[in-house]
């Protein structure tokens, strides 16, 4: 099916390309979103008509969106999750959630606009993409934890593992010292019994 794309689709065409899609991409994602019309005469000349309207709307939506880019790129979000030791999640962080935690702190974020490059099921720190305008894209990172002390240390660079291993040694630590101790007294009270 031929189209005319009313605005820049990613891995498609820029404002005005004249594109051919498959019939279902078209019809239950391009043209309900308004991104595209169906490409016969009468919509071209419409769209040559429209053509100028368009093009300052578009500059507009793009100068919002670089003025929300400048405070949301690099903004680093914390979301507090339940995980076995291993620190794999007890289920997933969705888009929804990423556009929650940020909608809370003040941003204004759809999950529509949030991708993410691979599905978040472990704790630690990931880099996810908010597209704001076709051609505006920021990064965030999500901070996973299960607390918030867990999250202040993860954002200083440690991660779940090396946690857990810092953990793990600091308890056989303070079991060798107890038994250092108890074979001390064992061998105190052995010479008192002696004498």
């Amino acid at each position: 099916m031929q189209v005319i794309l009313l605005q820049r689709v990613a891995k498609l065409g820029q404002m005005g390309d004249v594109v051919s899609v498959k019939q279902g991409y078209a019809r239950n994602f391009l043209l309900p979103q308004g991104k595209a019309l169906r490409a016969n005469e009468s919509n071209i000349k419409s769209f040559e008509g429209r053509k100028a309207q368009l093009e300052a709307q578009n500059l507009e939506t793009k100068a919002e969106a670089e003025a929300l880019f400048e405070k949301l790129d690099g903004q680093s979000f914390v979301i507090i999750r339940s995980a076995s030791d291993a620190g794999a999640l007890y289920g997933s962080v969705t888009t929804r959630d990423a556009a929650d935690v940020a909608t809370a702190e003040g941003f204004t974020v759809d999950r529509g606009q949030v991708v993410l490059h691979k599905p978040i099921k472990d704790l630690g720190l990931h880099t996810v993409s908010v597209v704001m305008h076709p051609e505006v894209t920021a990064s965030i990172v999500i901070n996973v934890a299960r607390s918030t002390e867990e999250a202040e240390l993860q954002a200083a660079g440690k991660s779940i593992q090396e946690l857990a291993a810092e953990a793990e040694a600091e308890a056989e630590f303070e079991i060798a010292e107890l038994f250092d101790e108890m074979g001390a007294a064992n061998e105190d009270g052995e010479d008192m019994g002696r004498d």
